[in-house]
């Protein structure tokens, strides 16, 4: 069984469970942005859009930076990657299962034997 830091897993799959927080990513991918063009897409508040970004600074997905009066934020894959490790094992467990149950089923078929159209069993 896959047992990396629960803590950091949690905060991590909170930050993902929110559609805001994906598409902040989303946005950030393609590069730093200020928090007001996070924002922008969104009709939420600005204090709405700093809840989300802490909580994606807390689990270490985005940087933010002060510049001035502006605030930067930036896109850190690192924790995304924790996190696809994690779901690699379960992907790997239903491919095993799935691919179990595809041979059961040709073995299934392969035993059957073709009923001619319009004879009862």
């Amino acid at each position: 069984m896959v047992e990396l830091e629960a803590p950091q897993l949690d905060t991590v799959f909170h930050a993902l469970g929110d559609a805001t927080r994906r598409r902040m990513l989303r946005d950030l991918a393609d590069g730093e942005r200020t928090v007001s063009q996070l924002a922008e897409p969104f009709e939420i508040s600005l204090a709405a859009v700093s809840k989300h970004i802490k909580a994606l600074e807390n689990a270490g997905l985005i940087r933010r930076e002060v510049r001035g009066r502006t605030h930067m934020c930036r896109l850190d894959p690192g924790p995304l990657a924790s996190a696809q490790q994690w779901l690699s094992f379960y992907e790997r467990f239903w491919t095993e299962r799935l691919d179990v149950l595809e041979q059961l089923l040709r073995d299934a078929d392969a035993g059957k034997t073709p009923v001619p159209k319009g004879e009862d069993q």
